[in-house]
């Protein structure tokens, strides 16, 4: 099982990558995506545009009796999708509602009874603090991907989470594997992300050019892979795959050396 975790800054097209991403890795492979957002619409596009009940949701409705039937759904070809979930507004830890979740899944051996190839983790990289560290620090993901685009914020966020994640380095933790430009059209845009990961010490491994058929995909409730799967776009999205899958073959193999 390849477990990776994809971050990045709020509004910057996290969840949009993370659910083609799926979209395309499911035409091999068994998928489960984790959506660690407390908007908890990480997996609608792979739903029709439905958002699910939370794990947080489902643990408050219904206590220690919440089974995996509750909690995960099937969405387009197979995908299995779970979403964390938050607290309300204003109340609590976001982070710590992402633990609550894991420690739920984890509890209900998930990742036994469904068995997935790939799990994917979909986490809000605008404060990267114990909550939104898990799945790094506690081994739940062996692979991070990082989105962003060339505006500032994006790049700054980008940058705190390359930082927090060569914190755990010397703990044995994953590591940064790739930088994923998602286009924004921003002036001289791949030049500064490709400056970045430079300075950072990572490459960006692919390239999301913009799109129209991206929004129109959404506004279906789906992907493009779903929508448009022949269009140039779901290429970008097939090419990330691969390159992600082989870099992750790559790194596995490299610990057992």
């Amino acid at each position: 099982m390849i477990k990776i975790a994809i971050y990045g800054k709020g509004g910057i097209g996290k969840s949009t990558t993370t659910s083609n991403l799926a979209a395309a890795l499911s035409e091999k492979y068994k998928v489960m995506q984790i959506g660690c957002d407390p908007k908890a619409d990480s997996t609608k596009n792979l739903l029709g545009g439905k958002q699910i009940q939370t794990v947080l949701d489902k643990m408050k409705e219904k206590g220690e009796d919440v089974t995996l039937e509750d909690i995960v759904y099937e969405g387009y070809n197979g995908i299995l999708c779970v979403e964390a979930g938050g607290p309300t507004p204003g109340i609590g830890c976001a982070g710590l509602g992402i633990i609550s979740a894991f420690q739920k899944l984890e509890e209900l051996d998930a990742f036994e009874v469904y068995k997935p190839d790939i799990v994917l983790y979909d986490v809000l990289g605008d404060v990267v603090c114990g909550g939104f560290a898990m799945p790094i620090r506690d081994g739940y993901a062996e692979h991070i991907f990082v989105v962003t685009s060339g505006e500032m914020m994006a790049m700054f966020a980008a940058s705190n989470i390359a930082r927090a994640v060569e914190n755990f380095k010397n703990r044995g933790y994953a590591k940064v594997a790739g930088i994923i430009l998602n286009e924004r059209k921003v002036e001289n845009e791949r030049e500064l992300v490709e400056r970045f990961a430079k300075e950072s010490g990572n490459e960006v491994i692919q390239v999301i050019r913009r799109s129209d058929a991206i929004q129109r995909a959404e506004d279906k409730g789906q992907t493009v892979i779903e929508d448009a799967p022949e269009s140039d776009i779901a290429g970008d999205y097939r090419s990330l795959a691969e390159k992600m899958i082989k870099i992750c073959e790559r790194t596995e193999l490299e610990k057992c050396v």
